[in-house]
């Protein structure tokens, strides 16, 4: 069984993608290579938000999506607020209806 917040992940990216929306899934982290050196992935880091989003106008969008009952983690709220502040769209959905609101500036 999958895990409830792939699912919703993917369900998010059907849905923006089938609404125009290009979408691209964001992996973040840290690897380390066969001789010890820390390669880190992932656009924003250490928080970089799940999805990133290019809105049918053009805004950047950046979407951290969690379950009903996941936590957001600090350096996740600060990404989104960066995003914000730059004047994308960013936030947190919960569902698919909150993906497609982030993704068209509706909140």
């Amino acid at each position: 069984m999958a895990n409830p917040e792939t699912a919703l992940m993917n369900s998010i990216m059907l849905a923006l993608s089938q609404a125009g929306f290009m979408v691209f899934r964001n992996n973040c982290g840290a690897w380390k290579d066969p001789s010890g050196r820390v390669i880190r992935y992932g656009v924003g880091g250490k928080g970089g938000s799940d999805l990133l989003v290019i809105g049918k106008d053009g805004v950047f969008c950046a979407i951290e999506v969690k379950t009903t009952t996941g936590r957001i983690r600090p350096e996740q709220l600060t990404f989104i607020a960066a995003v914000q502040k730059a004047g994308g769209r960013a936030g947190v959905a919960r569902s698919v209806q909150d993906a497609l609101d982030i993704a068209l500036g509706v909140v």
